[in-house]
């Protein structure tokens, strides 16, 4: 995933703030209609080049910048997302791309938001990983999807042939982004960005644990209780059968791996499962 510039996070953090602040105020359904918004504003700026460079100007006056906002997105975009994208042109930005990665993350939040306020929010999560599950078993179906040449049209139907009644509707809400909004990523690399978003917004850590069998329940609780107390934050866990973990699991966090198989019983959160 794109690691921002120093200046760009700096921007980022003021402008999740500023996100919190306005979906704390809407329901689940006006929280949706504004990811959509901010959605829309970034597939304006990923297309142009030039609108990227003069929002991000700095010697371009932020009254100026307001305006060249309300003439493009006046009339389709609602004031709330209008007014975070000129908070946006107001901050400073390492590279004038970066506000648009900034408009993304932003816009994957509030739908974020728009899930956990209809309850939601773990399927979120849970979906996301499954439909990378769904990738990898179906390399047609991914390839489909990454390519340029099939028609935004052509990929949401497919999109629907496969998972239509399958997921919560938030979760149907950020997949037709992943497929229509690659950005120069592949669909795999713009989905693992979306599913950081959504736990960062939940403020939690995701595990992605493959376990030689099925897991019960109580085991489950046992491991997020462990990997709760080791990151010292909520952790929610994404669970994957793989045979070849012979004997017990592997466990992937952020950068760090650890390993509850048979060869190297390091952690604690292995060690959990057993007690």
């Amino acid at each position: 995933m794109k690691v921002l510039g120093g200046t760009s996070r700096a921007s980022v953090i003021t402008l999740r703030k500023a996100l919190a602040d306005a979906v704390g105020k809407q329901s689940a359904s006006d929280a949706a209609n504004f990811a959509s918004d901010l959605f829309t504003i970034l597939t304006v700026l990923s297309s142009s080049v030039g609108l990227r460079r003069a929002l991000t100007d700095n010697s371009r006056d932020k009254s100026a910048k307001a305006e060249l906002i309300s003439n493009l997105f006046g009339k389709n975009i609602k004031a709330d997302a209008q007014a975070i994208l000129a908070t946006a042109a107001s901050l400073r930005w390492s590279t004038p791309s970066e506000l648009a990665d900034a408009v993304e993350h932003l816009a994957v939040e509030a739908q974020s938001a728009a899930a956990e306020k209809s309850n939601e929010h773990e399927a979120l999560e849970r979906e996301l990983f499954d439909f990378g599950r769904v990738l990898i078993a179906n390399p047609d179906f991914r390839q489909a999807l990454n390519t340029s040449a099939d028609s935004n049209e052509g990929k949401l139907a497919l999109l629907d042939a496969v998972v239509k009644g399958k997921y919560a509707s938030s979760t149907l809400a950020l997949l037709q982004k992943v497929v229509t909004l690659h950005r120069g990523r592949s669909i795999d690399a713009t989905l693992a960005a979306y599913s950081h978003y959504v736990s960062t917004r939940n403020n939690r850590v995701v595990a992605h644990v493959k376990s030689a069998v099925e897991l019960s329940v109580d085991q489950q609780k046992k491991l997020v209780a462990a990997l709760t107390k080791q990151m010292g934050k909520e952790v929610h866990v994404n669970i994957e059968i793989d045979p070849k973990v012979l004997g017990g699991i592997s466990i992937r966090y952020a950068d760090d791996v650890i390993d509850g198989t048979m060869v190297n019983r390091l952690a604690e959160a292995g060690r959990a499962l057993v007690s």
